[in-house]
C-alpha cells in the first residue's frame, strides 16, 4: 500500500501523527455533504425513502467492516450512549463484578463504575503488574485470571488508547462467554485501521465513535449489539425505529413492535442529514483499503522510529501486543513531557501527551518523512539534555 495523503487536504507544512486524537476527513466525504445542503434549501426534494436509504447503506458498510449483518448495528450519538444500551439490558447478574482495565477511557470506566453499583457488584480494575519489562502478555494474562464466574461485565477497549496495548479479545471473549459474562468493547481506537471480526471475538456489544480511525464526524458512533442484547429495551421511544416508521401517512397507527435486530437502539432522528455522507464515504474508502493493508503499512512507518527509540535505551516492550498505528514513546529521564512536545509544535509537528509519555499515532496519509521530522527533533531534544 502506498500513501493516501493525496486524498486528504491536509496543510502540507504540518506532521501531522495525531490520528488518535482525531482522524481527517477525506477530501470527497467533506464533499459529499453538499447534496443533502442543496436539498435543505428545497425540502420538497427530500421524500420519505430519504430519510432510511443512507442509514441502511451505512449499517451495511459498518457491518462488512467488522464481519457483523446490518440487523446488528445501531446508529448512536457516542460510545457513553453505546454504553448505557447494553448495560442497561444486562440486569440479571445481581451482585457479580465488572471488569475493566487501569486507565481505561473514562466513558468505559464510569460506565463500568455504574453498572456494578447498581447492581449491588464491585469493579475490578486490572492493572498490568508494576515494573513489568513485557507489559502486553502479563497485562492480558492478569485480565484473563480475574474472569472468574462471579464476572457479569467485562468492558475494555480493543486497544489502549494511551499506549497502544492490544488486548487478546479472542481469549477474553472466549473466556466471558464460558462464565456467561456480558463483553463489551471500545472499539474507538482501532476500528477503520485494524481488523476486527466480532463473531470470531465473542464480542457482545462493540461501540465505535466515528471520528477517530473511522475518519468520520463528531458527535456520531456506531454500535454492534449481538443477539444476547437484540431483545432489550432502548434508551428512548423514536419513531424511527418502529416497524411502520417508513410509511409516514400511518405513523399514528402505533406500531409497538421494534425493527429487527439492534435497529431499535438507533437513537432518534437517525438520518443525520449533514454527519452520515461524511461517514459513508470514509466507510466505503476504508473498506477499499482494507484494514489489513493500513496496519501494514503503518508498521512499515512504525519501525524505523522505534529504531530510533532503541538506540537512546528507550523501547517500550508490549511482547507482541503492540498496535502499529497508536504507540506511546517513553521520554528520557530528565525530560519534561510537554517540554518535548512544545519543541514539536514549534517545528509543526502534532501528536499527544498521554500519562508521561507521547502517544503518536500513525494514519495511511503519513510518510517516511514524517517520521524523520519527528525523529530529527526528538533527538535535538534529547541530545539537549544529556
Amino acid at each position: 500500500m502506498d500513501c493516501q495523503k493525496h486524498l486528504f487536504a491536509l496543510d502540507s507544512k504540518v506532521t501531522y501523527l495525531n490520528n488518535a486524537y482525531r482522524g481527517p476527513i477525506l477530501t470527497k466525504a467533506a464533499s459529499s455533504i453538499q447534496e443533502d445542503l442543496e436539498r435543505m434549501k428545497n425540502p420538497f426534494q427530500m421524500s420519505p425513502v430519504d430519510f432510511f436509504t443512507r442509514v441502511d447503506r451505512v449499517k451495511n458498510l459498518f457491518a462488512n467492516l467488522i464481519h457483523a449483518t446490518s440487523e446488528d448495528i445501531a446508529i448512536i450519538p457516542s460510545t457513553s450512549y453505546g454504553f448505557a444500551v447494553a448495560l442497561s439490558n444486562w440486569t440479571e447478574n445481581q451482585g457479580k463484578k465488572a471488569i475493566t482495565v487501569s486507565d481505561e477511557f473514562p466513558s468505559g470506566y464510569f460506565s463500568a463504575k455504574r453498572w456494578s453499583e447498581e447492581n449491588h457488584g464491585q469493579l475490578i480494575v486490572v492493572s498490568p503488574e508494576e515494573g513489568e519489562t513485557s507489559l502486553g502478555p502479563v497485562w492480558n494474562q492478569r485480565i484473563l485470571d480475574s474472569i472468574d464466574q462471579e464476572t457479569g461485565v467485562v468492558l475494555l477497549s480493543s486497544v489502549h488508547w494511551m499506549n497502544g496495548t492490544k488486548f487478546d479479545l479472542k481469549e477474553i471473549g472466549k473466556k466471558c462467554r464460558e462464565v456467561g459474562a456480558l463483553f463489551i468493547v471500545d472499539g474507538t481506537q482501532s476500528v477503520g485501521m485494524m481488523p476486527m471480526d466480532v463473531e470470531e471475538f465473542q464480542i457482545d456489544a462493540l461501540i465505535c465513535a466515528t471520528y477517530k480511525w473511522m475518519l468520520g464526524p463528531y458527535s456520531l458512533a456506531l454500535g454492534y449489539f449481538g443477539k444476547r442484547l437484540q431483545q432489550g429495551k432502548p434508551l428512548e421511544e423514536s419513531w424511527m425505529n418502529r416497524t411502520n416508521s417508513r410509511n409516514f401517512s400511518s405513523l399514528t397507527d402505533y406500531q409497538s413492535e421494534y425493527i429487527l435486530g439492534a435497529g431499535r437502539f438507533d437513537v432518534g432522528e437517525t438520518s443525520h442529514f449533514l454527519t452520515l455522507p461524511i461517514l459513508e464515504e470514509s466507510l466505503k474508502q476504508i473498506l477499499s483499503w482494507q484494514p489489513e493493508n493500513m496496519q501494514a503499512y503503518a508498521r512499515t512507518l512504525k519501525v524505523s522510529l522505534l529504531d530510533f527509540q532503541q538506540k537512546w535505551g528507550l523501547g517500550l516492550d508490549l511482547g507482541g501486543f503492540s498496535s502499529d498505528h497508536l504507540f506511546a514513546l517513553p521520554l528520557p529521564k530528565g525530560i519534561v513531557v510537554d517540554q518535548v512536545k512544545s519543541a514539536l509544535e514549534k517545528e509543526q509537528i502534532y501528536v499527544s501527551v498521554r500519562g508521561t509519555a507521547l502517544r503518536v499515532s500513525i494514519n495511511v496519509f503519513n510518510e517516511p518523512k514524517d517520521i524523520e521530522k519527528l525523529t530529527r527533533v526528538l533527538g535535538e531534544v534529547y541530545a539537549s539534555t544529556t
